[in-house]
């Protein structure tokens, strides 16, 4: 978020803060008051951390000169999308054209973890498998409480306002990569998208980087959390791409509970309850998480993150970014003071 230092309101800057960055990029997004900042491919999450820390820097650094400031969240807690101007660029201006109010209201802001996978058909096995996981990790880092200062009851706002986007949420599964390749084709065929980058689901191949891409989680306000989510999204894919290379099949679940689950995470974040798929059992939300994490651990030594994965810790032991931003809000219900929090909790 690129916010006025003194009224933290939302800025619309963009093109103040897009200048080469020593490592990663900075780029723009739909909304000349949002940046997004990028790695580089990383070997690890210490990698990843490097980088993100200097780029969070880079562009704090870039505001404060400018009497601005930046901060992360799911969603900004006060701000109205009405206010936001469009990034001038044709792909986010024929956006607009295309989705009308469905995308200018899409005020939000998010993780995207990116993760190099050596096969097509490992891929989709990976996209198929990860769709399972969704809802823990979404519950994980729900960080969007509030809206249009109102505090909504959901953990993560984000989630409702992004699903009136089409093509989003719990993908599809496919076959293998030739039924992959076939649907992409007849969607572009029957001109309803222009490739595969306009579908915007929780999971999804990225060819072009050679990547399974997972997209639901909210902004992390502390960095940690963000490298914490990314260990845990690599160690993931790690073993569903060892359970392919086994070669394994998946289980199979019902569509309409993965859904659930992800709306249950939406709403309670981890003070909820999910239900422990296959089985029809609902168990604490932060139990699963739990079992998760430590399921991860050998894979995340292996791969060099596991000391990232405390910051998980922390999320389970201190409650995610929504929680966290809720027992600030309940002090003074001062949601300035909440966003003064949040620029000062997303520094490094």
């Amino acid at each position: 978020m690129i916010l006025d230092a003194d009224s933290l309101e939302l800025v619309n800057a963009i093109e103040t803060f897009l200048e080469p960055a020593p490592r990663g990029e900075i780029k723009p997004e739909l909304m000349e008051s949002v940046l997004e900042v990028s790695t580089d491919p990383c070997a690890n999450t210490a990698e990843a951390g490097e980088q993100l820390r200097a780029l969070r820097r880079q562009v704090s650094r870039r505001a404060a000169s400018k009497s601005m400031a930046i901060a992360a969240s799911g969603t900004h807690p006060f701000a109205k999308w009405e206010d936001q101007r469009i990034v001038a660029r044709s792909r986010y201006r024929d956006l607009i054209s295309a989705l009308r109010f469905v995308a200018r209201q899409e005020l939000i802001f998010g993780v995207h973890v990116h993760v190099g996978v050596d096969d097509p058909d490992k891929a989709i096995h990976v996209a198929n498998g990860m769709r399972v996981h969704v809802p823990v990790l979404l519950g994980l880092s729900a960080n969007s409480p509030f809206w249009r200062s109102d505090q909504t009851g959901m953990a993560s706002t984000r989630t409702p306002i992004f699903r009136a986007f089409p093509r989003v949420g719990i993908p599809p599964t496919y076959k293998n990569w030739e039924d992959y390749e076939r649907r992409i084709e007849f969607m572009m065929q029957a001109r309803v998208i222009e490739d595969y980058t306009y579908l915007w689901h929780d999971v999804r191949p990225h060819p072009n980087f050679g990547t399974v891409e997972i997209r639901m989680m909210d902004s992390q306000t502390r960095v940690e959390h963000t490298l914490g989510l990314a260990a845990l999204v690599q160690g993931l894919v790690r073993e569903l791409g060892e359970h392919f290379d086994a070669g394994k099949r998946l289980s199979r679940y019902p569509f309409e509970m993965l859904d659930e689950n992800k709306w249950l995470a939406a709403r309670h974040g981890l003070e909820g309850e999910l239900v422990d798929l296959p089985h029809n059992q609902r168990v604490p939300t932060k139990a699963l998480a739990r079992r998760l994490l430590d399921r991860m651990r050998d894979h995340c030594r292996d791969l060099g993150s596991e000391p990232d994965l405390e910051a998980v810790e922390d999320l389970l032991e201190r409650g995610n970014g929504a929680a966290r931003q809720s027992v600030v809000y309940e002090a003074n219900h001062d949601i300035r003071e909440l966003m003064a929090e949040i620029v000062t909790a997303s520094a490094v």
